[in-house]
């Protein structure tokens, strides 16, 4: 198993793409290469183009000539571009790698996961943080914004939350162990962990939360839109530069 961290600037999101760069097709290439035999990557969380990540995980499974605790600084030192380890920094990077049981699946035996939202809430605008947070130029009401996500804690069918022309699931209930509203400097995060999120979910949920903030939705009506399962009851979708997937849950 694999925990991974990435910039996700310069993806066009985690799964593999025939014609595009993407975390997962960049992890398969080098792995491959330092395993000497192909491996075929089993991630928990398909993020989107401009997603980060601080704690990815990922699985594969295979016999090969290297050993285990080899694989991690081999990996990175290709995924640096193969200079010294250290002396240059890629946008993605293996922060752990661990033996695990032969059935084991990242994906599918994992329990929850935990995302982070970082809203840059007036102050200078500043060039160097357009990749890796979401500017909302007027003062968002915090308290309002910590009303609302009170009624999004819970387990409910969360279908006002999935983005329109979502691929079917068999069931949109989810459940949502957490959310954190709090101010940092100039920073508004939202924090928010559950036993698993539909397709733009979460930054649903920002985008719903920051319209509160701006006094455009009422907190109550927040379950109003949950109560509906309508896309158009809740706000829209913050970008994606704002989101990072923080922590893969297992037993």
């Amino acid at each position: 198993m694999l925990t991974i961290e990435y910039d996700g600037s310069n993806f066009s999101g985690w799964q593999r793409q025939p014609n595009a760069r993407t975390v997962q097709g960049e992890m398969e290439k080098v792995l491959t290469k330092v395993c000497g035999a192909k491996v075929e990557l089993n991630g928990t969380s398909r993020t989107d183009a401009g997603v980060h990540a601080l704690g990815q995980r990922a699985s594969f499974k295979g016999e090969y000539g290297i050993p285990t605790d080899k694989i991690m600084n081999a990996s990175n030192n290709h995924l640096c571009g193969g200079k010294r380890l250290g002396s240059l920094i890629g946008d993605i990077r293996i922060k752990n790698l661990e033996e695990k049981p032969l059935d084991f699946h990242a994906r599918f035996d994992s329990k929850g996961k935990k995302y982070r939202y970082v809203i840059q809430n007036g102050g200078q605008v500043n060039i160097f943080r357009r990749n890796y947070c979401y500017y909302v130029e007027a003062p968002l009401d915090i308290e309002s914004m910590k009303d609302a996500a009170k009624y999004i804690i819970g387990t409910h069918d969360f279908a006002c939350f999935q983005a329109s022309g979502s691929q079917i699931r068999e069931t949109t209930v989810r459940t949502v162990y957490d959310l954190d509203v709090y101010k940092d400097s100039d920073d508004v995060i939202l924090e928010i962990s559950g036993d698993g999120f539909l397709y733009n979910m979460v930054r649903i949920i920002a985008g719903t939360l920051v319209e509160v903030g701006l006094g455009k939705i009422k907190p109550d009506k927040v379950k109003l839109a949950i109560d509906s399962g309508l896309r158009q009851n809740a706000g829209h979708t913050a970008p994606a530069q704002g989101l990072y997937l923080v922590e893969v849950y297992y037993e």
